[in-house]
């Protein structure tokens, strides 16, 4: 017969309560904890995970909502999210919703009936009259209409750091590339803010914003390129942009970085050992999930948290920029 709390109770000498205490972390006696993990390693128990959660009214689980798994960011912040939580003795749900906005409700509702304690979203469907104060919820990079926790890059800073390394490497007729979305969020400053700085900076900026979801981005760059030959340097909203990009540039007949330069935004590698995809503003995802983790699980546990954390971005040398002009 499988093994109760009261089996490894009795095996090791102590109390239930004081098995209860081991098995959820909370610290005992160092005597103690010895005597219950070998009676628990003797009688190969196993908690009764659904049971706690009935009685604590916790889950020890989060949801986490991602547009894709097929994005190299969304999947590489789902790993730090996972290895976050696993610090925490948490178990993540991996929600792909392909940005549908009724499998995110439903996403939601698994919260409101106690199957998980709370979600992290990278979301950009239409969810706003879901999401309030009351729901224990993390977003990345969008904000809501309530005061919903969320935490982002520093889109600003990107921006402006892009337009500077493009400067520096002597172009002067720049461009932004890249996508937007009705929905309200901060991935719009890296638009708005390279296009400021590189006016202060008297450079020439043209503009290439298409409405999400674009079919052919290729060709959209292509015939962008023919009506502005003179561009020499290029910002793409994301390195993934950056690479198709690049495509359009090279079915031109023109060459990375020597006729045209590119900066993406993101920071994706094929693995963690090789070099960036392109020349890049990094985002910290690594942080950015441990720090929505952490808010999180302050939320569950009826902590204080800030409604905005902005994370620093730096940039970081690929193959497709120049050295720098001194």
């Amino acid at each position: 017969m499988k093994a109760t709390m009261k089996d490894v109770a009795k095996l090791a000498g102590v109390g239930v309560g004081s098995v209860s205490r081991v098995i959820n972390n909370v610290p005992v006696k160092e005597s103690t904890a010895s005597k219950v993990k070998a009676a628990i390693k003797e009688l190969n128990y196993e908690p009764d995970i659904y049971a706690r959660g009935l009685k604590t009214n916790k889950t020890q689980t989060v949801a986490l909502i991602l547009p894709t798994v097929w994005h190299p960011f969304f999947s590489e912040f789902a790993y730090y999210v996972e290895e976050a939580l696993e610090e925490k003795n948490y178990k993540m749900y991996l929600c792909n919703s392909d940005g549908k906005s009724a499998k995110e409700y439903e996403y939601i509702q698994m919260v409101k009936q106690n199957k998980v304690d709370g979600i992290i979203g990278i979301t950009y469907s239409d969810i706003d009259q879901y999401i309030s104060t009351t729901l224990p919820f993390v977003s990345i990079d969008r904000y809501f209409t309530e005061d919903v926790i969320y935490v982002t890059a520093d889109n600003i800073a990107g921006g402006k750091i892009a337009a500077n390394e493009l400067k520096k490497r002597g172009a002067k007729n720049v461009a932004f590339i890249g996508g937007h979305q009705e929905i309200p969020n901060e991935t719009k400053n890296r638009r708005k803010h390279f296009q400021l700085e590189a006016e202060r900076l008297g450079l020439n900026c043209a503009v290439l914003d298409l409405h999400e979801p674009i079919s052919d981005l290729i060709s959209e760059v292509e015939r962008f390129l023919v009506a502005h030959p003179e561009i020499v340097g290029i910002f793409t909203i994301t390195d993934l942009a950056a690479v198709d990009v690049i495509k359009a540039i090279k079915k031109l007949e023109k060459r990375v970085p020597e006729d045209i330069q590119v900066i993406g935004f993101d920071g994706l590698k094929m693995t963690l050992a090789t070099d960036y995809l392109v020349s890049t503003i990094v985002q910290p995802v690594e942080e950015m999930a441990k720090t929505a983790v952490a808010l999180l699980l302050d939320v569950i546990q009826g902590k204080g948290t800030p409604s905005r954390t902005v994370l620093p971005v730096f940039f970081a040398e690929g193959n497709t920029t120049k050295n720098v002009i001194l």
